[in-house]
């Protein structure tokens, strides 16, 4: 929109065609019209205008923005095209790509926080700790507390956060863990924790042992609930 419209005179004489097609070369595959149609009245709303000559300023502002905004997209394919390339070519890529909710550039993310030294981690635990999916029990006299951990590596826990919520967003064995930690009472956040945290679990088995994932295995009360159902 910018690009065929960078300043309020071009805003004003756009059409509905036109606007439809800029959508459509941006990439928008749904709602098409109704979109153009809401942009087209906002575009007629009376707005406070600039001289001429500092609106055209400005215009020329706006595409030298867009040029370099432009520029940084372009790399940032570059980057991800490099970096799926790499990532395919590693032996864990299969075991890692194999997990719902990791796909190239997540699953490169994910080898690249936690690496490819088995010995890093003693075990599944220790890996949950550093990613901070893992609670930690504070006691004191006859108290005891469990809260979220927040020493941690926060770029293994911000991408955690973004696996867990694509593993869930489907009909599957992980859709029905976080329901089922929903229906404990765990809030959005606490449910996708500790999604994150079984799977990291998992992970750490399959790439110490070289399998797959496993769905069945990963959560085994799925293939003993009848069809549609989720267990308290």
């Amino acid at each position: 929109m910018l690009a065929i419209a960078p300043s309020p005179a071009e805003a004003e004489k756009l059409s509905r065609a036109r606007i439809e097609t800029a959508l459509r070369r941006g990439g928008r595959q749904r709602r098409i019209a109704s979109v153009a149609e809401s942009v087209l009245v906002a575009l007629r709303v009376p707005q406070l205008r600039q001289e001429p000559v500092v609106e055209q300023a400005m215009r020329i502002e706006t595409l030298a923005m867009l040029g370099v905004l432009n520029a940084v997209c372009d790399s940032v394919d570059q980057l991800a095209a490099a970096l799926r390339e790499a990532f395919e070519q590693h032996p864990d890529y299969e075991i890692i790509t194999s997990f719902p909710g990791l796909a190239d550039i997540s699953g490169a993310i994910v080898l690249a926080e936690i690496g490819d030294d088995r010995d890093r981690f003693v075990d599944d635990r220790a890996l949950q700790a550093f990613a901070g999916s893992a609670p930690v029990t504070r006691a004191s006299g006859k108290s005891r507390t469990v809260v979220r951990r927040r020493t941690k590596n926060n770029r293994l826990a911000g991408i955690g956060y973004s696996w867990a919520f694509t593993a869930a967003a489907r009909p599957s064995p992980t859709r029905d863990h976080y329901l089922r930690r929903r229906e404990r009472g765990d809030g959005h956040p606490a449910a996708l924790r500790h999604l994150f945290n079984r799977m990291l679990g998992q992970l750490h088995h399959c790439l110490a042992s070289g399998q797959l994932y496993d769905p069945i295995k990963a959560f085994p009360h799925a293939a003993t609930e009848p069809a549609g159902a989720v267990a308290a």
